[in-house]
């Protein structure tokens, strides 16, 4: 089981963005025609959103020459360049599938009034890369040379006498401030 789990998390991305439902989004698209490769933006509403892990989906609906287009998009996948937030939608529902039968301006979401327009990225990998260097550091026999080593960098810091002069910089003021008070 933990090798399945290795190989899922390799192909996880590092930052997806925060998707939810209602919102209206463009996603850009890397298509490749031959041996040429351009992005090509998909903007429309967000109806559902499935899964977990590798196999997370979310399917985008736009309405083209009065046909309606819904595409299902892999959150993990190396197509999918990246996901703008145009409108963040109001929805009270996990999944608009009533919005396929509804024509013109009625199939759209309401807009949340008020709301700020951020895309927001939520960040998987990071929280796990941690955990490695968290047991490279017990392994590490030098661990406790580098610590002496601090403790005579503290020393040689301590006979240092710049502390002194901050004083004899104090006294002046200190003098300036009696002359003042007679």
């Amino acid at each position: 089981m933990d090798i399945i789990k290795s190989i899922e998390h390799e192909q996880l991305k590092n930052k997806i963005p925060e998707l939810k439902v209602g919102n209206t989004v463009k996603v850009h698209v890397r298509i490749k025609e031959g041996n040429k490769e351009r992005i090509q933006v998909f903007e429309g509403i967000i109806i559902k959103v499935q899964g977990g892990g590798v196999n997370q989906t979310f399917t985008v609906r736009k309405t083209s020459y009065g046909v309606g287009v819904e595409k299902t998009f892999l959150v993990h996948s190396p197509l999918v360049e990246k996901v703008e937030l145009v409108r963040v939608g109001k929805a009270r529902r996990a999944k608009l599938y009533y919005l396929r039968d509804r024509v013109g301006k009625a199939a759209k979401t309401k807009e949340k009034i008020g709301a700020r327009i951020e895309d927001r990225e939520i960040t998987i990998k990071e929280d796990l890369a941690e955990e490695p260097a968290v047991e490279e550091a017990p392994e590490e026999a030098p661990a406790i040379e580098t610590e002496n080593v601090a403790v005579q960098e503290t020393v040689d810091t301590v006979t240092e006498e710049p502390v002194e002069e901050v004083k004899e910089v104090e006294e002046p003021k200190k003098a300036e401030e009696d002359k003042k008070a007679e």
